[in-house]
This record gives structure tokens, sequence and C-alpha cells, in this order.
């Protein structure tokens, strides 16, 4: 069943009005839920911490700003569970996927990546309910980032 967060009414929900309700930058704030998803938008600002999640790919479109997603993929040559560099160059290779107002993308699940967004940004994130920010395994979080699941659009 499809919901919005206006009490149970049916209705449109504004993401400029979502984005200005988050706490502060990394708070994803629930705009809808629907068919077991959640629809968060968020104030990125600066740099988020490396993190995996598992067994969920996220979705990421950029409503303004700009974003660049630094991904953690295993080389062509890394067929190993070792992870480091091979003769013939494979390893862990980092990347950068460069977003701007109105891009998507999906970042895989279990591949490694990090937001940063330097000059802000507000992005819609598209996830199974109940899914945490900062996935199934990540880096020491610094003090600008807690692990949340978002917050209902009221709450």
């Amino acid at each position: 069943m499809s919901t919005t967060n206006d009490g149970g009414r049916y209705g449109p929900v504004g993401l400029d009005a979502v984005a200005a309700a988050a706490e502060g930058p990394w708070q994803p704030k629930i705009a809808v839920r629907f068919n077991g998803f959640d629809a968060k938008v968020a104030r990125f600002e600066g740099e988020f911490a490396w993190h995996v999640h598992e067994e969920v790919d996220e979705f990421f479109l950029v409503l303004d700003g700009t974003v660049t997603i630094m991904l953690r993929e295993r080389g062509a040559d890394d067929a190993g569970a070792g992870g480091g560099a091979d003769a013939d160059g494979g390893g862990v290779v980092e990347r950068a996927v460069e977003l701007g107002p109105h891009d998507t993308f999906v970042v895989p699940r279990g591949v490694e990546h990090k937001p940063v967004a330097p000059g802000g940004a507000s992005v819609l994130m598209v996830e199974p309910v109940g899914t945490v920010n900062v996935g199934d395994r990540h880096e020491e979080l610094p003090a600008h980032i807690d692990a949340t699941t978002g917050a209902l659009l009221g709450d």
C-alpha cells in the first residue's frame, strides 16, 4: 500500500520542504514510504564515511548541488578474497562518479562507497525500509555522522 507521511491522507509531498525539514547534514527525512521502500531526502555537506550495504542497492537522485560518489571496487584481475593488488594490476580500484542536479546513480550492493559534497547538495535516496545510512559495515564514524534509518517527516 502506498502511503504519505501526512496523517494517512493521500497528497503530494514537496521534496524541497522535506530537505528543509532535515535537522542538519547527513540526517535523512523520509518523504514517503511505499511498497516496503523509503524515499528519503538528506542534505549532503562535506564528506560522509566509507561504508557498504551488503544486500541493498542504493539509489541517489541529486535534487540540487553536486555530489561525488567515491567507489572502491575490485579490479578486473582481483578474483581472490585477499583484496591486495596483484601482479596484473588488479586489487581494489577507487573511482569517482560526479553527479549534478537531476542526475541519478545506483551504488550496487556490496560496493564500498562514500558520498562527498563540499558545496552542499540535497539528495533523494530510495532504499528498503529500515536501511541504515552507514550500511552493514563502515569506517569509524566522525562526530558529524549518526547511524540512522531516517526520521519520518513531521518527527
